[in-house]
């Protein structure tokens, strides 16, 4: 299939689906964040992949080239800055490339890095995500006519809530070490950012804190533990 053809044979985007056609790489490692990115690209007419990391999205990106890709700062295996900049420089380069997180500094992290656009957690708004890649597309990649903006509020199962849950539990429960715990922190206070969880969310940041200024951990583990198993407890009850 030649360029005309491929482009003849690629869906275009409408006033209701504005992201018809479009293949998004999303690297996130929360199932709930992503289960919130999978709602809006449905809605939107996208396609969306998943990474949990940066090797997994690299394995992707040796396959195919995504339209936009949507990098979570925070990943198991390494900052989403070095996947940022990389993809960066890569030529061809991407045609969106924005990051996200639920840190307050981040924005500007993401940035010097290559980001094009940023997506604050949590990822609630419809209209925002389009807006993020329909304002860095290409015009002939826009959809025709009016665009139907609808500022949903997306709120996903809370399955996937669970399931994060459930896996930062498991890693708290291993003799863990450092950089693991660091990791487990952020990816906590992630998950209960966009949950709307102000305690599980306080006590992570503590915990964070603690460690920051070599204070003592055990008493904060322990109260985070808890905190973890509560709310398991609730969601099996249920």
């Amino acid at each position: 299939m030649d360029e005309r053809e491929f482009l003849l044979a690629t869906p275009k985007p409408t006033t209701h689906r504005p992201l018809l056609g479009l293949t998004i790489l999303v690297v996130e490692d929360s199932l709930f964040a992503c289960k919130a990115l999978r709602l809006m690209c449905i809605r939107s007419g996208a396609r969306l992949r998943r990474a949990d990391s940066l090797r997994a999205a690299r394995r992707h990106l040796r396959v195919y080239r995504p339209s936009a890709v949507i990098v979570d700062l925070g990943l198991p295996d390494g900052p989403g800055t070095e996947l940022i900049n990389d993809l960066n420089k890569a030529r061809p380069r991407v045609g969106v490339l924005l990051a996200t997180s639920g840190d307050e500094m981040a924005p500007a992290t993401a940035a010097a890095a290559g980001a094009d656009g940023f997506l604050a957690k949590p990822l609630v708004s419809l209209a925002a995500f389009q807006d993020a890649i329909l304002s860095r597309l290409p015009a002939d990649r826009q959809p025709a006519g009016p665009r139907l903006v609808r500022d949903e509020v997306i709120v996903p199962d809370q399955v996937a809530l669970h399931d994060d849950m459930s896996h930062a539990a498991e890693l708290l429960g291993k003799d863990i070490d450092d950089d693991t715990l660091d990791y487990t922190l952020q990816f906590l206070s992630g998950v209960a950012l966009s949950a709307d969880d102000t305690p599980l969310m306080q006590a992570s940041q503590r915990l964070a804190n603690a460690r920051a200024q070599g204070h003592s951990t055990d008493h904060g583990l322990a109260q985070l533990a808890g905190l973890l198993q509560d709310r398991l407890d609730r969601r099996v009850a249920i």
